[in-house]
């Protein structure tokens, strides 16, 4: 794909500092064009890749940010923004491929969905597997907001620890404690419906 022209990488910036501040409105410009960057870079990914090869989330984010953002002139919180941001971008990418895989498999239709031609490719068991954590989160977000939050970052967007402190301005600590407490749940959860989902990163 073309490079990212200066004053979109400007623009983010931006976008970035007034996001580190609070601004809603940044926040919510930001989505779509760290969406759209995401969906981009799945299709060229998966084009270069064997049909077999799963999709490695947490390099898309990392390479989304370096395509959109001019890494020397942003500072470390702001980056921190750019990937929760990202998180919840690619939590949606996800799972609306897996829902439209679900509803063609049902209907006994190709699959049409914004990564169609992207997307990395999934078992039925895998789809299964992410839409099954997507409900799972929902619940969980009804009365532990702070460890869904901590799981669509680790998970999703592969943070660490401190970088998701930073995003949620608390302490590594705090995150580590709120993390170990909603991969339980969701490990309670799970378990029954999905026999193979200790597979995925909610071990880490």
């Amino acid at each position: 794909m073309q490079p990212t022209p200066s004053a979109d990488a400007e623009r983010l910036t931006s976008l970035l500092v007034m996001a580190s501040d609070g601004n809603v409105d940044a926040l919510n410009e930001l989505f779509p064009l760290v969406y759209d960057e995401l969906r981009r870079l799945a299709r060229s990914r998966r084009r270069a890749e064997r049909s077999d090869h799963t999709l490695n989330t947490t390099a898309l984010v990392h390479e989304a940010y370096l395509k959109l953002v001019q890494q020397n002139r942003v500072q470390w919180q702001n980056r921190a923004h750019f990937y929760a941001v990202a998180s919840r971008a690619m939590r949606r990418i996800l799972i609306n491929y897996a829902e439209a895989r679900r509803a063609a498999k049902r209907g006994g239709g190709a699959v049409h969905a914004p990564l169609d031609e992207g997307m990395a490719h999934f078992s039925d068991a895998q789809v299964d597997e992410l839409l099954a954590l997507d409900e799972a989160l929902e619940r969980l977000k009804a009365f532990n907001p702070r460890g869904a939050e901590v799981v669509v970052y680790r998970f999703f967007g592969g943070l660490t620890h401190e970088e998701v402190a930073h995003v949620m301005g608390t302490s590594p600590v705090t995150v580590r404690r709120a993390w170990s407490t909603a991969r339980s749940w969701l490990r309670r959860e799970l378990r029954e419906a999905l026999p193979g989902w200790e597979r995925s990163g909610l071990r880490a």
